[in-house]
C-alpha cells in the first residue's frame, strides 16, 4: 500500500465544489494545508466560493473534454489528489424522465468521472504517485425507486473505481470510492430525511475524503456501518428486503417528495442540461 499523503503544500483538484460536499471538502483540505483548486459548472459561483475559501476556482464542465483540459491547464503541478465530486440527482419516475435529463445524469455523474480521471491519471502514473477519490453514493449499492438513472451511474462509478484500482495497483497511484448516505445538501431538497434513512452533513463526507489520503483504502462508506447492508441484503428474503428499501427510499422519493421545496434544484438541473 502506498504511503500516506502529506497534505501541506499538496495540489488538490475538486470538481463540483462551489457548494455542498465539494465546498466542505475544499475547506477541509485547505485546513490541512493543501493547495486547492475548485471547479464548478457555474463559473461565477466557483470564483466566489474560491474567494470565500481562500483558494483558486474556475468554471468547469465535466461533460466537456475541452473544458476539463482548459481547467487543468490552470492548475499547479504536480497534481497529487483528484476528487471527482460533481454530480446531479433529478428525482421522479424513470418513464417520465426526458432523454435530455437521462443523458445529463450519465454525462455528469459517470462520464465526467471517466473524463477527469483519464486526463489526470497519465501524469500521476508517470510520477509514480497520486490519489483519485470518486464520490459515489450508497445508492450505488441500495436501489432507490425514483432515482433509477442516478443509482445506475453511482453503481457504475463504484465498479469503475474498484476496477481501476486493480489496474493501477503497484504504481503508487490509488483509487478510492466514497459512498455517502443521504447528505444535507441541495441534492436531497424536498426529500423527507431521518427515520431509517441515515443522514449526514457535508463536513462528514469531507472528513472521510481527506482521511482517504492517509489510509488510501478502496471503499469508504459514510456512515461506516452502512456497509452492513450488503451482507444483510444477501441473506434477507426479497419481501423483507423490499420492505426495507421502501422505508429507506421508495416512500420518500415516489410518494412523499416535496416538489415545491425541490423546484429550485430541479430547475437548476434543467438549465444545465441545455
Amino acid at each position: 500500500m502506498p504511503k500516506s499523503i502529506a497534505l501541506p503544500g499538496t495540489v488538490v483538484v475538486i470538481t463540483g465544489a462551489a457548494r455542498g460536499i465539494g465546498y466542505a471538502t475544499a475547506g477541509a483540505f485547505i485546513a490541512a494545508g493543501a493547495r486547492v483548486f475548485i471547479g464548478d459548472l457555474d463559473a461565477e459561483l466557483a470564483k466566489n466560493a474560491a474567494d470565500e475559501l481562500g483558494c483558486a476556482g474556475a468554471g468547469l464542465d465535466v461533460r466537456s473534454r475541452e473544458s476539463i483540459a482548459e481547467f487543468l491547464a490552470g492548475v499547479a503541478s504536480p497534481l497529487q489528489v483528484l476528487v471527482n465530486n460533481a454530480g446531479i440527482m433529478p428525482a421522479g419516475r424513470f418513464v417520465d424522465e426526458s432523454d435530455a435529463v437521462t443523458d445529463a445524469i450519465v454525462d455528469v455523474n459517470l462520464n465526467g468521472v471517466l473524463r477527469m480521471t483519464k486526463l489526470v491519471l497519465p501524469g500521476m502514473l508517470e510520477r509514480g504517485s497520486g490519489h483519485v477519490v470518486n464520490v459515489a453514493s450508497y445508492l450505488g449499492e441500495v436501489p432507490a425507486a425514483g432515482l433509477a438513472t442516478y443509482c445506475a451511474t453511482k453503481h457504475a462509478v463504484i465498479g469503475f473505481s474498484e476496477a481501476l484500482r486493480d489496474e493501477v495497483a503497484g504504481t503508487g497511484v490509488t483509487i478510492t470510492a466514497v459512498l455517502p448516505s443521504a447528505v444535507r445538501t441541495d441534492l436531497v431538497s424536498g426529500v423527507k430525511l431521518g427515520g431509517m434513512l441515515p443522514t449526514v452533513d457535508p463536513e462528514d463526507i469531507a472528513e472521510a475524503i481527506v482521511g482517504t489520503c492517509r489510509n488510501r483504502t478502496a471503499i469508504i462508506a459514510v456512515p461506516a456501518w452502512m456497509r452492513s447492508y450488503e451482507a444483510a441484503a444477501a441473506l434477507l428474503p426479497d419481501i423483507t428486503l423490499g420492505a426495507i428499501r421502501g422505508r429507506l427510499t421508495r416512500q420518500r422519493v415516489l410518494r412523499s417528495l416535496d416538489t415545491t421545496a425541490r423546484a429550485g434544484y430541479e430547475e437548476r438541473v434543467r438549465r444545465g442540461t441545455h
